[in-house]
């Protein structure tokens, strides 16, 4: 369901697919991100990773009533601290999703489901 904004002259509805790229984008351009893991596991249960040409994807949005909340599966860089990066992919995502679409983020989530080099796929 898409989330509803209503202006004096009318109403915008942003897909969640929208809402989902724009904090893809955002993630992607931390520090300490490697990239966007993929939802489901792949053999050997190690995430696949997924690069800039889907940002959506490893991408969840859920509305329900005029709450907005995201969660991120990410691959955080090897030597980093990752609860700073996650900290800081909270407030990349929430800072722009609120800046570009307009839309009140009640509530980011981060999930780290690796750890890789960062040059390497």
């Amino acid at each position: 369901m898409p989330k509803v904004l209503q202006t004096e002259l009318g109403k915008i509805a942003i897909a969640e697919d929208v809402i989902a790229t724009v904090a893809g984008f955002a993630a992607l351009d931390s520090y300490g991100l490697v990239g966007m893991a993929s939802q489901k596991k792949v053999k050997d249960s190690i995430s696949e990773l997924l690069g800039r040409e889907n940002p959506g994807r490893g991408v969840e949005v859920f509305i329900s009533d005029d709450q907005v909340h995201v969660e991120l599966h990410i691959i955080v860089s090897y030597g980093t601290k990752i609860s700073e990066v996650a900290h800081n992919v909270m407030d990349k995502v929430k800072y722009t999703l609120e800046n570009t679409l307009g839309i009140t983020v009640d509530r980011v989530n981060v999930i780290v489901q690796g750890v890789r080099v960062s040059g390497e796929r």
